[in-house]
């Protein structure tokens, strides 16, 4: 067996105590602008954005993009709820 220097080993104690709190602080990031985004589009009938943003993985540079230039800004441009009929049938 070749012994590889500390430093090019993935499972050194150093690195090892760095990598699993960056990538869990990546994955949280990752999913709350993923979620905050996909709930924009969903809200503002953009379907392809939507499907776009769910397939797409880029450790959330795709949904910073869509959050700052491509959400709906006013609320005319959510897609409203379809009214709900309230009627007494009791007569």
């Amino acid at each position: 067996m070749q012994n590889f220097p500390a430093f090019n080993s993935p499972f050194t104690p150093g690195f090892m105590s760095i990598f699993i709190p960056l990538m869990l602080v990546i994955a949280l990031w990752t999913i709350v602008l993923k979620g905050y985004s996909l709930w924009y589009a969903a809200r503002g009938g953009q379907k392809w954005w939507f499907v776009a943003l769910l397939v797409v993985n880029t450790f959330g540079i795709l949904e910073i993009i869509y959050l700052i230039w491509f959400r709906p800004k006013n609320v005319s441009d959510i897609v409203s709820e379809a009214p709900v009929n309230v009627s007494s049938s009791a007569q």
